[in-house]
């Protein structure tokens, strides 16, 4: 899972000509769900953005307190193209989760992220509309999040996993013809030498 969180003085989401959210200073958060993500990548998002040190404290201390420090709000928004992989210069989406897949579990983050905080701090956009994001970046301040979680491109945990398949294949095995072949032609050559277990043969008839 990605996420680029901003820190905003304003920020809003607009669909049409409406104005379905905003919110006033806080945090703008642009999510992107893999096909890979699980439970362990939204308890780690949820935990980092409610978290971030990116706001001053009491005193004027910069970096010093999260949003929930300073009770501030959260918009996120749900935005798949932060899965992009390029194909030359044409991105491409297979990495990001499939719509009927992904509108239930970025729901279930948001449900997460107001159980963690304050339910009414907590804002989003709309699910697969075409959006009007109007940010209004305070600083600017911009913080890209990943989750620990694993390659997110199918691909390559797919060639991954069958290189782990030719691994555990050779182990089962055992030796290679080529190296049965190679022992008895040392055997033929020197009927008196050892596999190399009773130690160094060559060296006991120097001495």
């Amino acid at each position: 899972m990605k996420a680029i969180v901003q820190r905003v003085t304003k920020a809003s989401v607009t669909v049409g000509e409406e104005q379905i959210s905003s919110i006033g200073r806080g945090l703008c958060v642009l999510l992107g769900i893999s096909v890979v993500d699980t439970q362990k990548d939204v308890d780690y998002m949820v935990r980092k953005i409610l978290n971030l040190r990116v706001f001053e404290d009491e005193n004027g201390r910069a970096w010093s307190s999260s949003v929930m420090d300073r009770e501030l709000e959260v918009l996120c928004v749900s935005q798949f193209t932060l899965q992009c992989i390029l194909k030359g210069n044409k991105p491409d989406f297979h990495s990001a989760m499939p719509a009927e897949l992904a509108q239930p579990f970025y729901n279930n983050m948001l449900e997460q992220l107001r159980e963690a905080y304050k339910p009414e701090l907590i804002k989003d956009g709309q699910f697969g509309a075409k959006m009007q994001v109007h940010i209004q970046n305070d600083g600017p301040v911009t913080i890209h999040l990943e989750s620990p979680a694993g390659p997110t491109d199918p691909k390559l945990l797919s060639k991954q996993e069958k290189q782990q398949q030719r691994k555990e294949k050779t182990r089962s095995k055992g030796p290679s013809e080529s190296s049965r072949e190679k022992a008895a032609l040392r055997s033929k050559a020197d009927p008196s030498a050892s596999s190399g277990a009773d130690g160094d043969v060559s060296s006991e008839r120097e001495s």
